[in-house]
């Protein structure tokens, strides 16, 4: 069988392939990338480059080509998701695609998570296809709260508005595992995977833990939704990227992002790696030491 991965040059993507190959030749697998030029690299180890490109709707029917199950990797033109990947699953239909695998968002049903407003459409289109398909719905990556530290650690602050929510956050590696495992094999159609770490954390238990690694001080202090998006622009982000963290944050507080089902360990086989293990492979942030 042939495997596409859609979206291969990219981070997920990228680890996805090298987990892939793993477990099955490279023959077996084809990268589906939007600039083939960059992705010379995977040829040079017997992948097949095709170029595939969301908003090029001509493109993905070849790409797809003679391909058992795909990975559809979600876009990340937010705004232009859902019809990039309507887009995606036509195609996938027209190629006769045995399986589709699409990484949604965590408890994609009644998440209030905003980024489930392009993941539950999608969902939807998938149901509607005909396709067989399964849901990898990924819980938060541990690499979005390592990026904050390196604003987080010369203040000795590690701001927020997530309270006392948990987190069972996993590494990009661990989703990308996952991933691998449901494309290489097994009965995987018309199931929904709800894929979070096996440890939940909190802001706090996570500032204590980069607090212990780098040796600084580093408290969280929570504050309102509307402060943070304050100190956020105040930062320098957009004022809708502030105010779609802090939305994020909130729903941190209320249980967005906690889940103790374990469904993403016993899909890769192993313990999912745990917030301090992701820290301890940071590198030093640079200017990270107080003045």
């Amino acid at each position: 069988m042939k495997m596409v991965v859609t979206g291969a040059n990219g981070q997920l993507g990228r680890l996805t392939i090298a987990a892939l190959l793993s477990r099955l030749p490279a023959s077996a697998i084809i990268a589906a990338v939007r600039s083939p030029d960059q992705a010379q690299d995977l040829a040079t180890r017997g992948i097949e480059i095709r170029h595939a490109d969301y908003d090029l709707p001509e493109s993905l029917e070849t790409a797809f080509t003679d391909a058992d199950r795909l990975l559809l990797i979600s876009s990340n033109a937010m705004g232009r998701r859902v019809p990039q990947h309507q887009a995606v699953i036509a195609a996938a239909k027209r190629a006769r695609i045995g399986l589709v695998a699409y990484t949604s968002i965590l408890h994609a049903d009644d998440t209030p998570l905003a980024a489930a407003e392009e993941h539950r459409p999608t969902e939807a289109a998938l149901r509607a296809s005909g396709v067989p398909f399964v849901l990898l719905r990924n819980g938060w990556y541990s690499e979005n709260f390592l990026r904050r530290l390196p604003a987080a650690l010369p203040s000795g602050e590690l701001l927020g508005c997530a309270g006392n929510g948990r987190i069972s956050a996993a590494t990009r590696l661990d989703y990308a595992e996952a991933a691998a495992a449901v494309l290489a094999g097994g009965d995987h159609a018309g199931k929904a995977y709800e894929l979070a770490g096996d440890t939940a954390f909190t802001l706090a238990s996570f500032a204590d833990a980069a607090a212990d690694r780098f040796g600084q001080h580093l408290l969280y202090r929570d504050l309102s939704e509307s402060d943070f998006v304050a100190e956020l622009t105040r930062m320098g982000f957009p004022a809708f990227v502030a105010e779609m963290i802090a939305r994020s944050d909130t729903a941190t507080r209320n249980g967005a992002l906690f889940d103790e089902t374990c469904q993403l360990s016993a899909l890769i086989g192993r313990p999912t790696t745990k917030i301090s293990e992701a820290l301890g492979a940071m590198p030093d942030p640079e200017d990270s030491k107080p003045v």
